[in-house]
């Protein structure tokens, strides 16, 4: 018994690690290759890794790995995001161009994402406490982390991840029982066939389809047949609530519908964008992705996030119970690469309090879909 705790604890930190894994060079965080001589670089290709040896070689080094302090999972998880440039001073190293070591040691790591335009549906508060109303008593572990609370995960992982790199991924977020469920709820609203073509804020004419090639339905929660999903956005709420004050200098007061999406996988992406590119009050997006087996060199459909100020950019991969959280507004362009299987996501957007008021002020009413109340501390019957 013993003996199966400590290989479950390892696996949980081996999870963990390879979260915190991406290219040196580019930010990609699929299929990785381990630096042979230090071991704790990794590169998406022998020719990344070349390009960026004459930086790298200046921190590359039989390391005694052992004395070297050990993060804290948070900060082991933290770099789940973007790569930044190592040793900045080598801009105008002159010496020393000796190829880098050629043994490798191949990885595996996660990946990908998407989101909307739309000016989105409002909501006031952040609706109900999940837990009274949770279709089942699952206890996840995102990111190998040893606890799923949401006051853990909120505190010592997405906090310090989204305030150092404005991207966040936690995975198996609700485990597989409870993702099968709302997957299921996912696929009998598409299947009514009352999705319509995805929209743009500003864009006129009938070019639409040339930018997003999503189909999608808001959701509130209420509907007959949406429980999971209605679940779903309160695991969100409850994640945002402990977050709260301590993202950003953002007071967080509300959100969005759900907007669930559906790229049909006949090569159709999303160029790339801005969610909040002109201040409408969205100050963190959240897409939670439902897709099973899912292979980014079969099926395409990354989400490519470009961070502004960065030389990097971020891959990540649609995967099954995937949750990523990254900033709204124009430090995160991103596009959605053509899929070519069917990909479903949930998206909600959180609004800042001024920067909403600030918003209607300037345009008397909220653009999009009409909003709800929903009370921000009080729970509510699922039924």
């Amino acid at each position: 018994m013993e003996k199966k705790k400590q290989q479950q604890q390892q696996q949980q930190q081996s999870d963990l690690d390879r979260d915190g894994q991406y290219c040196e060079l580019c930010g990609k965080m699929e299929n990785l290759l381990k630096c042979g001589r230090c071991r704790s670089s990794f590169y998406c290709s022998k020719e990344h890794q070349k390009q960026h040896w004459k930086k790298h070689k200046l921190i590359c080094k039989e390391a005694d790995k052992a004395q070297l302090p050990k993060q804290k999972p948070e900060q082991q998880a933290a770099v789940v995001a973007v790569a930044v440039a190592a040793a900045a001073a080598a801009e105008g190293d002159d010496g020393d161009d000796e190829a880098p070591p050629e043994k490798h040691q191949e990885e595996k790591s996660p990946g990908p994402t998407d989101s909307s335009s739309l000016p989105p549906t409002e909501t006031d508060g952040l609706g109900e406490r999940p837990g009274e109303d949770s279709p089942t008593n699952n206890t996840a572990t995102p990111n190998g982390q040893s606890s799923s609370t949401p006051q853990k995960l909120a505190l010592e992982y997405i906090v310090p991840c989204m305030n150092k790199h404005g991207i966040c991924v936690v995975d198996n977020f609700l485990g597989p029982d409870t993702g099968l469920g709302i997957l299921d709820n996912v696929r009998a609203l598409h299947k009514t066939g009352r999705f319509t073509d995805g929209q743009l804020v500003s864009q006129k004419g009938d070019s639409t389809k040339d930018i997003r090639g999503d189909k999608i339905k808001w959701v509130e929660g209420r509907e007959a047949g949406c429980e999971k999903i209605r679940f779903l956005m309160s695991r969100m709420d409850d994640l945002i609530r402990h977050c709260n004050g301590k993202l950003g200098n953002y007071t967080i007061n509300g959100r969005t519908k759900a907007m669930v999406a559906c790229y049909p996988g006949n090569g159709t992406g999303y160029v790339r964008h801005v969610d909040n590119p002109n201040g409408d009050g969205r100050c963190v997006t959240c897409i939670y992705y439902l897709n099973k087996d899912w292979n980014a060199k079969e099926h395409g459909g990354l989400l490519r996030i470009f961070p502004e100020g960065k030389a990097q950019f971020a891959d990540i991969e649609p995967k099954f119970d995937r949750l990523l959280l990254f900033w709204s507004d124009r430090r995160n362009p991103h596009e959605v690469q053509p899929a070519f299987a069917t990909r479903y996501a949930i998206t909600v957007w959180y609004f800042d309090a001024d920067e909403r008021a600030r918003a209607k002020e300037k345009y008397l009413t909220g653009a999009g879909e009409k909003g709800i109340k929903v009370e921000f501390d009080k729970a509510s019957d699922p039924s």
